[in-house]
């Protein structure tokens, strides 16, 4: 039996081994000395709300073998209390398929939905319409240089998602016991150990990448096949089934289609809806990139404990309303870059990344604000629309290039007029940016629910709207901006095999829940059918 004892918090002065040795004598009070087992960091956290008195708060996993019988109402007083089962149970159907699965897309739910069906003997082919890691790492990096964009292979298209190149974090807010398996699967295919305990856990891009490439070779081992640079271009649909799919090299049978699209394919959501497939519009958000001396995030989390070698790199989540809209902070990147998110051409997008470490200079995140279905006419096609319109008019703000606009908050706020970044330099592509006034490039909902979130994040955390604070826009991709609707076995409206889920779906928010939801939808695959005959 495995129980969790929970709530140890200790100064950053003191180290794991205490965290255990303080969960021992927890135990013992309860257990004999022989039986426990071995002890195991199960959750860390940092309480910072005390700068004075900054501590790690710890949970820790005990296997306990062949003790009596104890009374675990006392127990729960003490903080211990049962592990709880997070076995994943996993039906199997009867059915049989009359050929392969195919999973469109590789990031984060296409990976996991696939995984999970070469596990169990189903040979899935995933196709993907972007690059291999080495070859899309190559192909973004040319992009940052010289400004020529791949749109089949960039920041969005390739392998490992939109997520290969962001923090990756790891942090969602689902409650699901399916993201403990994500964790430790991530950690099989390469992420660091703490992945596994820490209250946010984040892989880093430098990871991100050697674990969609062992992911890659995992589902190959299993039976699968992974196909990169392999575009779903049209569907062949007869009965409201799926029978084949016609791809950029050629048509390819499936028995049933899983859409893993992520939240940028849209000339693949304007297929799907010729074809009769249901779509909604549904809210998202749009805004800017912030940046901020890394360090002066550190103080104003930390105080004077800011740069403690047992702390980490600081790191927030902010949100306020002005008035029926939301205004948040997104995927922030500590120690990061803010990096050039295009995917097509004529529009400048921006998102965060950093490597594992978190050792850059600043630290960015996205501020966006929240727009409703009714702000661009409730249709797919305008959401789509008022997307693409905010990334060109910021390409021509640009001086019609993948520069990207960009203003001091100083100015933004009114505070001070035409000033140039100094304290925080602008890290998109080096700099390249061309200083603008984000007024002339964002709507002025979206301006004026900014410069309110801006000075609230200031009253949380000090110096969030420092004048040498560096605003980069535009931030577009927070979302997918349409759900695809399913019933409850997971298939899309008219349809009897085709699996619409995931970000692009608008069925997840992030690379765990991505995972979380791809995983549903094998498990609800494999209720159905039996697995292939090899």
């Amino acid at each position: 039996m495995t129980y969790i004892v929970q709530n140890i918090k200790l100064s950053i002065e003191r180290s794991k081994d205490d965290a255990l040795t303080v969960a021992k004598h927890r135990l013992l009070k309860f257990f004999p000395k022989n039986a426990i087992g071995e002890l195991k960091i199960y959750k860390s956290s940092i309480d910072a709300r005390k700068k004075e008195n900054i501590l790690f708060v710890y949970s820790v996993s005990a296997q306990i073998h062949e003790a009596p019988r104890v009374n675990e109402n006392a127990m729960l007083k003490d903080g211990i209390a049962p592990m709880p089962d997070e076995e994943m149970s996993i039906e199997f159907g009867t059915e049989r398929m009359d050929g392969r699965p195919v999973v469109v897309g590789f990031g984060p739910c296409g990976i996991f939905c696939a995984l999970l069906l070469a596990k169990h003997g189903y040979r899935p082919i995933v196709i993907e319409r972007g690059a291999s890691v080495k070859q899309r790492t190559a192909d973004v990096e040319a992009f940052f240089r010289s400004g020529i964009l791949n749109p089949e292979s960039n920041i969005q298209f390739g392998a490992g998602g939109a997520g290969t190149f962001s923090d990756g974090k790891l942090v969602t807010r689902i409650n699901d016991p399916k993201c403990g398996y994500v964790l430790s699967e991530m950690h099989r295919f390469g992420a660091p150990e703490e992945v596994l305990y820490k209250a946010k856990p984040h892989v880093g891009t430098d990871y991100l990448k050697k674990v969609v490439e062992n992911a890659e070779k995992e589902i190959i081992r299993l039976g699968g096949e992974v196909l990169f640079q392999t575009k779903l271009e049209d569907l062949v649909i007869s009965n409201g089934r799926i029978a084949s799919i016609r791809t950029s090299k050629g048509e390819l049978p499936c028995s049933l289609l899983v859409l893993a699209l992520g939240h940028s394919a849209r000339d693949t959501f304007s297929m799907l809806s010729s074809h009769g497939v249901e779509m909604t519009a549904k809210a998202f958000s749009v805004g800017v990139r912030v940046e901020h001396l890394q360090e002066n995030i550190d103080f104003a989390l930390y105080g004077k404990s800011a740069g403690h070698p047992a702390l980490p790199k600081g790191e927030y989540n902010l949100s306020c309303h002005n008035e029926n809209r939301g205004v948040y902070t997104f995927c922030m990147c500590p120690g990061g870059q803010v990096v050039a998110a295009a995917s097509e051409e004529g529009g400048v997008v921006t998102n965060g990344m950093s490597n594992f470490r978190r050792d850059g200079k600043n630290a960015n995140s996205a501020v966006a604000v929240s727009v409703n279905p009714s702000d661009y006419g409730n249709r797919v096609d305008l959401a789509i629309e008022f997307q693409r319109k905010l990334e060109q008019t910021a390409y021509l703000a640009a001086n019609r290039s993948y520069d990207a606009p960009c203003q001091t908050m100083g100015d933004f706020l009114g505070k001070t007029k035409n000033t140039l970044p100094s304290g925080v330099l602008p890290t998109y592509r080096d700099g390249k940016v061309t200083m603008t006034d984000m007024d002339k490039v964002l709507p002025s909902f979206v301006t004026e629910s900014l410069r309110f979130g801006f000075m609230n994040f200031d009253k949380k955390l000090k110096g969030f709207a420092a004048n040498d604070a560096v605003l980069t826009g535009v931030e577009t991709r927070t979302s997918s901006p349409i759900r695809i609707p399913r019933n409850e076995d997971y298939l899309a409206v008219r349809f009897s095999n085709l699996y619409p889920c995931g970000e692009g779906a608008g069925y997840a928010g992030g690379i765990t829940s991505a995972a979380v939801d791809g995983i549903k939808c094998a498990l609800a695959i494999m209720k159905k059918y039996k697995p292939n005959e090899t």
